[in-house]
């Protein structure tokens, strides 16, 4: 497979791009000659190539993880620990050439992508210790001369289906907590982004985490995530993606009663109180608008001001996202890489479109100023309503709307108008009111007057149809595991029974 000399010329240590899947220890090619070019989103040129492995080849990588698997629940958690710390230190020592993976096959700033590579690497230093707190408990006995108690236990293996907007940190999310657990994993990437999965796959090797427990599967999406959903050998299935996906993936794993975790869709609001200065509420909604272009689960998708400072608003706003500067993510001073595909811009281009069809304002977001086929320039619309499109789907592009409303009751409505629930911000000095919407907005996450809100020590996950379970914090590894009980009797007199 050609490497592709952008590539080639970027990486201090080339050996960290690969073109094939990772199983049980080994590089391997689809036997079926299927493959798939990965293309740098920025240029359109293709960055290399993919295979896609075969039926056999999926289950193969389940028998390798299986295999592993009891030789991995048997360490000691203070030596996965180990192993893992390794994997951390090996991430952080290659942090420039896995950024620059990163940009080259997603998209994302330079910076930005340095940024996910240590947000990455923190998960698997934070589950390596947390591995060794999956504390059991002692149950006060009701039955005459038992002790009673319960054990953690890993699960087993535990599929892993990823997203391409952040192509490195959502694998070390999910893989760290599972291993730290106990359990071996199977990774299938997003085929617009495997070769961070890979790099990290190399890097596993290196860090001496055995074969089988880390392996990397590609393909076909549909094909191999039927494959793993419909494998009784595997126990636990998480996913970061859309929520049509997610339905499809929870029916699919039904039949063999997995362990699921979803992280879904999310269409976040973004509530500026009548107390807030217009131009710091207006700065920090650019940032938590515009963050990855837009293409982020996280992302203010409706931004629902007070009236009474709705205009100021709008001009700090339209002010600041003009100073943004969209490019190349390798380039400097660049604020907003391309999106991933041609059709993401379609798809942007569709929803200004109906907003402007049904009586939104244009502010600002000239296309003609694009670099590219792949870029969208940042769109800031007005009057948006709960009819347009803009309001009810989660965009994923850089298109702001914003809405003015009358009061907290008004705006809790508004905000809670959606199927989604995954994470909402609110700006306000108000501590009643910081207090009414925290308590009255469903959604799983609540950020106050702070754009950043995500990292290791956060139960991150949403409610209503944003998805199931959590990933990060002290409940992130329960995903893996499983409670065992156990009653021993005969014991005789025990104090206290």
């Amino acid at each position: 497979m050609k490497l592709s000399k952008t590539l080639l010329n970027a990486l201090e240590d080339p050996r960290l791009f690969r073109q094939y899947a990772y199983v049980d220890g080994k590089w391997t090619h689809g036997d079926g000659g299927r493959e798939e070019a990965v293309i740098d989103p920025a240029t359109g040129e293709a960055l290399g190539h993919i295979p896609w492995l075969e039926a056999d080849q999926i289950l193969a990588a389940v028998d390798a993880a299986d295999a592993a698997f009891v030789h991995w629940r048997a360490l000691r958690a203070d030596e996965r620990c180990e192993r893992l710390l390794a994997w951390y230190d090996l991430l952080q020592a290659n942090r420039e050439d896995l950024a620059t993976i990163m940009t080259l096959e997603q998209g994302k700033p330079l910076p930005d992508a340095r940024g996910e590579v240590e947000y990455g690497a923190s998960f698997v230093r934070w589950f390596a210790e947390e591995g060794k707190r999956t504390f059991g408990e002692t149950i006060p006995s009701h039955i005459p001369n038992a002790a009673l108690g319960t054990i953690k236990e890993p699960v087993g293996i535990a599929a892993l289906i990823t997203p391409w907007n952040f192509p490195l940190a959502m694998i070390t999310r999910k893989a760290a907590a599972a291993m730290a657990a106990g359990c071996t994993v199977i990774v299938k990437p997003a085929n617009e982004t495997p070769f961070s999965a890979l790099a990290l796959a190399e890097l596993a090797e290196r860090a001496g985490i055995p074969a089988g427990v880390f392996n990397v599967v590609l393909g076909d999406p549909p094909e191999v995530s039927k494959l793993l959903c419909a494998e009784e050998r595997v126990k636990a299935l998480s996913f970061t993606g859309s929520t049509r996906v997610g339905r499809l993936l929870l029916e699919q794993s039904a039949s063999t009663v997995k362990r699921v975790s979803l992280e879904l869709g999310g269409n976040a609001p973004f509530i500026v109180g009548p107390d807030m200065d217009p131009k710091e509420a207006a700065y920090a909604a650019v940032a938590a608008k515009f963050q990855t272009a837009g293409q982020d689960c996280l992302a203010a998708n409706r931004i629902l001001v007070h009236e009474s400072i709705h205009d100021q608003f709008v001009e700090q706003f339209a002010e600041r996202m003009a100073a943004l500067t969209v490019g190349n993510g390798l380039e400097s001073e660049v604020d907003l890489g391309p999106l991933i595909h041609r059709q993401a811009v379609e798809k942007a281009a569709a929803i200004v479109d109906d907003a402007i069809s049904r009586g939104a304002t244009l502010v600002a977001g000239d296309q003609g100023a694009a670099p590219g086929p792949n870029f969208f320039m940042p769109v800031l619309l007005t009057g948006v309503t709960p009819k347009m499109k803009v309001w009810r789907e989660e965009n994923f592009a850089p298109v702001a709307g914003i809405t003015a409303y009358a009061d907290d009751d008004q705006v809790i409505e508004m905000a809670n108008d959606t199927e989604y629930g995954l994470a909402a911000y609110v700006y306000t000095h108000d501590i009643r009111r910081i207090w009414k919407l925290l308590r009255a907005l469903e959604y799983g996450m609540v950020s106050v007057n702070s754009v950043k809100m995500t990292g290791p020590p956060v139960p991150f996950g949403g409610v209503k149809q944003s998805g199931l379970g959590r990933e990060g914090g002290i409940t992130g590894i329960d995903e893996y595991l499983s409670t065992k009980y156990y009653c021993l009797g005969g014991l005789g007199s025990v104090s206290g029974s």
